[in-house]
């Protein structure tokens, strides 16, 4: 697939399953993920790949996160919460690492980790694999952020879901690039 095809197809999928992308697929979508923009080269970005016994560990730091600042939750929210990882067989969290660059904004780094990722994301579905990304609340729970290992100046860009996809996408209706695109002429 070239890359004008990959990016005009590729669609966030909710519906994962196994098999889970293998390393040397893995290892290209990183390598192309780390080819993202990136001002004065401070590599504002790093990965974890949590899968397996991990996701159940992931699930139970999510009802940990939502326990302390809700104490009185109910067994099917906790539950919820507890089988939320579970959803895809092989989450990779995206992480901003924040420098403090006079020449780089704090809004830069973060681009540059977006960047990084929807570059994942298109390395992915042309391997033919398929990925959402998802943040929320607990993107950002100081439980989550530390249970994950994130030092001061980190934060969850959000959580990539993979699999393989267990339905067809959802067809798109082409958007009008008049309704998005200005030409300025001063």
């Amino acid at each position: 697939m070239d890359a004008i095809q990959t990016m005009l197809t590729r669609r966030s999928r909710g519906q994962l399953s196994r098999p889970v992308p293998p390393p040397e697929v893995l290892d290209k979508a990183f390598a192309c993920a780390l080819r993202a923009p990136d001002h004065r080269m401070l590599r504002p970005w790093r990965y974890l790949i949590i899968q397996d016994d991990a996701l159940v560990a992931l699930g139970n730091v999510f009802v940990k996160a939502s326990l302390a600042d809700k104490p009185g939750l109910e067994h099917p929210e906790i539950e919820r919460l507890r089988n939320m990882p579970q959803r895809a067989p092989l989450i990779v969290v995206a992480i901003t690492r924040h420098h403090d660059d006079a020449k780089v904004p704090r809004d830069e780094q973060v681009l540059s980790t977006g960047a990084a990722v929807q570059n994942f994301l298109l390395a992915l579905h042309a391997q033919g694999y398929a990925a959402m990304w998802r943040t929320g609340p607990l993107a950002a729970h100081p439980v989550v952020m530390a249970a994950l290992g994130l030092t001061t100046g980190e934060s969850i860009a959000g959580f990539i879901y993979t699999g393989t996809g267990m339905a067809e996408a959802k067809p798109q209706s082409p958007l009008v690039k008049d309704d998005f695109v200005l030409e300025w002429r001063g």
